[in-house]
């Protein structure tokens, strides 16, 4: 085993990816909870795959504050997911046990939120699986802060004390933000992303996470 640590992203990995229409309920909810009741579909859309910019413009738009917007958003985002998770939507994928196979070190780091993942963790049971597990906090700061900023995979790799890592993903993205920390790539190719053509080349392209485990 040439890794002493083997990082996973969650979203199209771990788990299903998350239905956009389950995040647009969470953000006309979370714009009730501030005060818009019937916001545009633009500013709706603009608080899917979001940057920090795009929260002051739309907090601008209403006369809102932007960390007040995001916080509601985010906690809604949470909130929707984790009801969906317990309800059986967003299932684990039944490849995931094999990672209890790897004599590495083993983390997660997600652009989801944190209460996304730890529910994640808990309903799925799957603590005992991660030495360290990261998704973003409901802050503007943490926009800025997902992949491929290596801001969280960083953290994950100092606590664990990696000195030769791998980050396993679905998307340019991880493949991108694995590479700025000096890691390997594993781009996992499931249903949702078979066709996806990715710029930086990843060390290993996998069917599964079987497959990863038995070519490490």
């Amino acid at each position: 085993m040439r890794y002493d640590a083997v990082v996973f992203d969650n979203d199209g990995v771990l788990v299903e990816p998350t239905d956009w229409d389950v995040i647009r309920r969470a953000i006309r909810e979370a714009f009730g909870e501030v005060g818009v009741e019937n916001p545009a579909d633009e500013h709706v859309e603009r608080l899917i795959g979001v940057e920090v910019e795009d929260v002051h413009a739309v907090a601008d738009a209403y006369d809102l504050d932007p960390e007040t917007l995001w916080h509601a958003r985010d906690t809604a985002g949470a909130r929707h997911q984790s009801a969906l998770i317990r309800d059986g939507g967003k299932s684990l994928f039944e490849d995931v046990e094999a990672i209890g196979r790897l004599d590495a070190a083993r983390g997660l780091v997600s652009n989801n939120q944190h209460a996304t993942i730890e529910t994640i963790l808990e309903e799925y049971d799957l603590k005992a699986l991660f030495d360290v597990a990261y998704g973003r906090q409901p802050t503007v700061t943490d926009i800025g802060r997902k992949k491929p900023d290596p801001y969280y995979l960083n953290a994950a790799l100092r606590e664990l004390g990696a000195e030769s890592a791998m980050y396993v993903g679905d998307t340019e993205k991880d493949v991108e933000v694995a590479h700025r920390v000096g890691a390997d790539a594993a781009l996992v190719r499931r249903s949702h992303n078979a066709d996806l053509r990715v710029g930086p080349t990843p060390e290993y392209e996998v069917g599964d996470l079987r497959d990863l485990v038995e070519r490490l």
